[in-house]
C-alpha cells in the first residue's frame, strides 16, 4: 500500500483542529496525520493528539518555516497539505491523492476560486488579492493555476524532496506554485468547496502586509526564475529614459551645432550603459538557470531511483 501523509500546520486552531483531524481520518483511514504546532498558546497540540494525530513542533514562527520542517522530516509517497482552520473539505483528499499516486502528478492544487470562495470569504480585499496574484503568476510564468494562494494541496515525493523553501510566512504557497511551473512539473487542479472560518476562529493572514509580501515574492522569484524577463524589462525602461532625454539634446545640436545640455547628454550615456549591462546580466543569468534546470532533472532521476531502492528493501 502506498504511504500517504497528511500535513497540517497549526497556530492557535484549538476550535477546529479536532474536527479537521477526524475528518481526514474518516476519508483516508490508512494515512498518517501530522499536526505541526507553531507556538500555539491554546490547546491546539493537546486536542490534535487526542483526535489521533501525530503532533510535532516547529518553534521558528511562520508557515514557511513549519512546512520546511515537515518536508524535511516526513517520507511518504503522497503528501496532502491542509490548514487546521476547517475551511477545506477532507472529502476532496482522496481524489487529490489518487492523482499523485496513480497519474504521477507532482502537485495537485485545491482550487477554491472556481467554487465557493468569493461567496464564503467575507474579506473583499482577500478576494481581490487572490485574483491579482493568480493573474500575475500565470502571466509571468505561463501557467494555468486556478488558485495560487490555496493552502490545500497534494504533492509527490519528488516535489517535496526537491523543493528549496526560502519563504518564512504565508507567501510559501506562491513559491510552491512558481517552483512547480518553472521546473515543468505535472500540475493538476481539483475544485474544492471552500467554507469560511467558523465563529470564534480568526485568520492569521494580514490582508495588506502579507499581500505586499506575496507581491514582492513574485517579483523576487521572477528575478530568480525569469532573469532575462526581469533584467530585460529594466534594460528596456532604462533605454527608453536615455533616448527620451537625449532627443532634445540632439535636436538642439542639429539646429545650432552646439551641445547646450552637456550634463544631460553625459547622464543619458551612463543610463544607456546601465541598460546594456542589465540586458547582458539577464542573458548570463538565463544561461546559468538553464544549467540549473538540467541539474534539477538529474536530481529528480536520482530521487526516483532512491525511492525504488527503498521500496524494494521494504
Amino acid at each position: 500500500m502506498k504511504k500517504i501523509a497528511i500535513l497540517i500546520p497549526c497556530f492557535n486552531e484549538a476550535k477546529t483542529i479536532g474536527k479537521v483531524v477526524s475528518d481526514f481520518r474518516e476519508q483516508i483511514p490508512e494515512a498518517k496525520i501530522y499536526v505541526y504546532d507553531n507556538n500555539s498558546t491554546d490547546k491546539t497540540a493537546k486536542i490534535a493528539k487526542k483526535a489521533g494525530a501525530i503532533v510535532r513542533h516547529e518553534y521558528k514562527q511562520g508557515k514557511g518555516n513549519v512546512i520546511r520542517r515537515m518536508f524535511r522530516e516526513i517520507d511518504a509517497d503522497c503528501y496532502i497539505m491542509a490548514d487546521g482552520d476547517d475551511t477545506y473539505p477532507a472529502e476532496s483528499a482522496r481524489e487529490m491523492a489518487d492523482l499523485v499516486l496513480e497519474k504521477q502528478v507532482d502537485m495537485v492544487v485545491g482550487d477554491r476560486l472556481s467554487s465557493t470562495y468569493f461567496t464564503e470569504n467575507k474579506r473583499p480585499f482577500h478576494n481581490f488579492g487572490n485574483s491579482i496574484v493568480r493573474l500575475l503568476t500565470n502571466k509571468v510564468f505561463k501557467g494555468n493555476i486556478k488558485d495560487v494562494m490555496t493552502g490545500y494541496r497534494a504533492f509527490s515525493y519528488g516535489f517535496v524532496k526537491s523543493f528549496p523553501i526560502l519563504s518564512k510566512g504565508f507567501e510559501i504557497e506562491t513559491e510552491m506554485t512558481i517552483h512547480a511551473l518553472d521546473k515543468n512539473m505535472t500540475i493538476d487542479n481539483v475544485i474544492v468547496e471552500y467554507r469560511d472560518r467558523p465563529k470564534g476562529s480568526s485568520s492569521k493572514l494580514n490582508t495588506f502586509s502579507d499581500g505586499i509580501k506575496v507581491i514582492f515574492t513574485i517579483a523576487r522569484l521572477c528575478r530568480v526564475y525569469r532573469p532575462l524577463l526581469f533584467f530585460g524589462t529594466i534594460s528596456g525602461l532604462l533605454a527608453i529614459i536615455s533616448v527620451a532625454f537625449s532627443i532634445p539634446v540632439f535636436y538642439s545640436f542639429t539646429q545650432t551645432g552646439l551641445v547646450d545640455r552637456l550634463p544631460t547628454l553625459i547622464v543619458c550615456g551612463f543610463v544607456m550603459i546601465a541598460a546594456v549591462q542589465s540586458f547582458f546580466s539577464g542573458l548570463i543569468l538565463q544561461t546559468i538557470l538553464h544549467k540549473d534546470r538540467r541539474d534539477f532533472e538529474l536530481l529528480q532521476n536520482e530521487l526516483i531511483y532512491r525511492k525504488k531502492i527503498q521500496n524494494k528493501r521494504k
